[in-house]
């Protein structure tokens, strides 16, 4: 590429992209963008045009002459792009608060990508990038699509699959925090260590070496009990038991608390659910949010304001940002992707998106053969990539007994009747962003299922 690089970001209204814009920013010498496409919907217009008047500051206040442009139209957007990032919420935070709190009114985990509520995030999001994927192939045909929508391994392996557009990559900031914390826990520098992840997005496990090849994996989990391990700011922080990880001689992420801690984690997050001076996760943030683009207005404002690392999702637009600059300038550089698995993780099926370590060059993804998992972690694996299939199929074609399979498949949903309420109020709730699901949602209407949940029931 001989020109300026088109960047078009949607969900450019996010209130990370003055991260996305620092990170492009900084890789300017080996990215030479030229313009700047912010997109997002009319719900999103105000947002947007505070986010990019503050883009453009922060452009401005650089040595570079970049043009950030804002716009409500998706297509003006990706006329000749040669990069497209993606990082939006189908029913903004609302639906996130619906996703969380109907599940927890019934006792069971109510989580943003875990569990029913990300069951119901991907039901809500795949048609939605589908679409994109098609505008992509008229518009933007040799185009890199780097996703860091949520459920970012469902939604890469809906875009390959169902969409069959393989020039996607898709991101993820949980690798990012661990390698950034694990490091320091010994003493290290990230250089200094060499990383191998493997798994599924938001379910992946890891092994980590020195440069004389020592495996210091054991190190770093006797450290993780002294110390910060790195866990996003969304996750409550419980132990795992260390002889678990002892046996395994991996470190899980950090998700893995969902699971692996479920009583716990359960109790900890029905505390919150239960006072009203707290709330869910999506009710905290929505005041993070609220603050930030408080911040976001002031005039004078042409930097990253610390407060984005309040937001669990920190490192996500960086991490983004190194993975355009590693395609454009061939850098082969190791990072954490979610990328069609072509043998790395062999108790998957080859064409299994799967979330692992790769180099990151003009071709995309070359993932680094991980090689097979411990009974455990295989069983584990292969339960939670299947139940993620039935999820992708179940958004592409509205199947209801599909859905309920996945419900009855996912280890956060104790299987019965009420798994199968949850699910008819989270289709309720969700009815505008459904359409797959119409003739089932009016047949639930008609019987007259309605959301217990008196937050949630009050939301659009």
């Amino acid at each position: 590429m001989s020109k300026g690089v088109k960047i078009a970001t949607i969900g450019g209204g996010s209130s990370y992209t003055p991260e996305l814009m620092e990170g492009f920013i900084n890789r300017y010498e080996e990215l030479p963008i030229s313009e700047i496409w912010l997109v997002d919907i009319e719900d999103g217009k105000e947002k947007l045009e505070k986010v990019g008047k503050m883009a453009q500051r922060m452009w401005d206040a650089s040595p570079y002459d970049v043009k950030v442009h804002l716009t409500l139209d998706r297509r003006e957007a990706l006329k000749d792009a040669d990069f497209v990032t993606t990082q939006f919420r189908v029913g903004l935070l609302d639906a996130r608060v619906k996703d969380e709190r109907i599940p927890l009114s019934h006792g069971m985990v109510g989580q943003e990508t875990n569990g029913a509520g990300g069951i119901f995030k991907a039901f809500r999001t795949i048609p939605v990038i589908l679409s994109i994927v098609e505008d992509m192939k008229e518009l933007c045909p040799n185009a890199w699509l780097i996703n860091f929508t949520n459920p970012a391994g469902m939604v890469t392996d809906a875009i390959i699959r169902y969409g069959e557009w393989e020039k996607v990559l898709g991101l993820c900031n949980v690798p990012v925090g661990a390698m950034m914390a694990e490091s320091e826990l010994i003493g290290k520098s990230q250089d200094e260590l060499v990383y191998a992840f493997a798994g599924i997005n938001h379910f992946h496990w890891h092994r980590v070496k020195d440069l004389q090849g020592n495996d210091v994996t054991s190190e770093i989990i006797d450290k993780m009990y002294s110390n910060d391990s790195g866990i996003p700011a969304n996750i409550h922080d419980i132990p795992f038991f260390i002889e678990q990880l002892k046996q395994m001689n991996m470190i899980p992420c950090g998700y893995h608390r969902y699971y692996y801690r479920t009583e716990e984690m359960l109790q900890y997050m029905l505390e919150e659910y239960n006072d009203p001076n707290v709330g869910t996760r999506a009710q905290q943030v929505k005041q993070t949010e609220a603050e930030l683009f408080e911040l976001y207005k002031n005039p004078d404002l042409n930097y990253k304001p610390e407060q984005l690392a309040k937001r669990g999702g920190a490192h996500y637009s960086d991490a983004a940002c190194e993975t355009i600059a590693s395609i454009y300038a061939n850098k082969n550089t190791h990072i954490v992707v979610s990328t069609k698995n072509n043998g790395a993780v062999p108790d998957l099926a080859p064409d299994d998106v799967v979330e692992v370590s790769a180099y990151i060059g003009a071709t995309g993804a070359r993932p680094i053969a991980f090689g097979s998992f411990q009974s455990a972690e295989r069983g584990w694996l292969q339960l939670m990539k299947n139940m993620e299939l039935c999820v992708e199929e179940a958004a592409v074609t509205g199947d209801y007994g599909l859905a309920l399979q996945a419900f009855t498949i996912n280890p956060l949903i104790p299987s019965g009747e009420t798994a199968k309420r949850v699910l008819d109020e989270l289709l309720i709730a969700h009815k505008k962003y459904l359409p797959q699901f119409a003739g089932k949602i009016a047949e639930l209407e008609a019987a007259g299922v309605t959301v217990a949940d008196e937050v949630a029931g009050t939301l659009n």
